[in-house]
């Protein structure tokens, strides 16, 4: 009698841990879209704002404004909204058994050259809150298409899993 006990704990216990492991998964996948979804507003934002930054007068007021926001988007939105995407990320791969899959690898990659771009995006926000010459709008809104196109690609490798 006391075997039937212990399969029907054993049975009880797998289950809870079971659910355990897939609440914790769909919390972690959770946080890392919305962690996304903040850093890619902020990638497609900033280049406009770079824009405008590039069309306004040198010595305006509206350079110092823009400058500010910038710098606070960067700081308060995109890096933490970064660094919470790859932490979660890394977090749902290892979760989900994924790190010999193809696709994350090719993932990966393109999450890579995003931070990079992010990263480029950080070097010219200091340039132009230091005063210098921006580069011409024209510059800033083809630049602005790049995120959009890792974007798609990434979605794409996700919900397709090609390889």
């Amino acid at each position: 009698m006391s075997s039937g006990w212990w399969r029907w704990y054993e049975a009880v216990t797998s289950s809870i841990t079971k659910v355990k492991l897939v609440n914790t998964y769909n919390i972690v996948k959770s946080l890392h879209i919305i962690s996304i979804v903040a850093w890619m507003a902020g990638m497609l934002y900033l280049p406009r704002l770079f824009v405008y930054h590039a069309q306004s007068a040198p010595s305006s007021d509206a350079r110092s404004m823009f400058a500010t926001m910038e710098g606070r988007l960067l700081r308060t939105i995109m890096l933490p909204a970064m660094l919470a995407s790859w932490g979660f990320g890394l977090w749902l791969a290892t979760l989900g058994g994924a790190w010999a899959q193809g696709w994350l690898h090719a993932k990966l990659a393109s999450v890579v050259v995003l931070s990079g771009l992010h990263g480029f995006f950080a070097k010219e926000a200091r340039k132009l809150a230091k005063g210098d010459k921006p580069r011409s709008p024209r510059f800033y809104r083809i630049i602005n298409e790049v995120p959009t196109v890792i974007l798609v690609v990434i979605v794409f490798l996700v919900v397709l899993k090609p390889f």
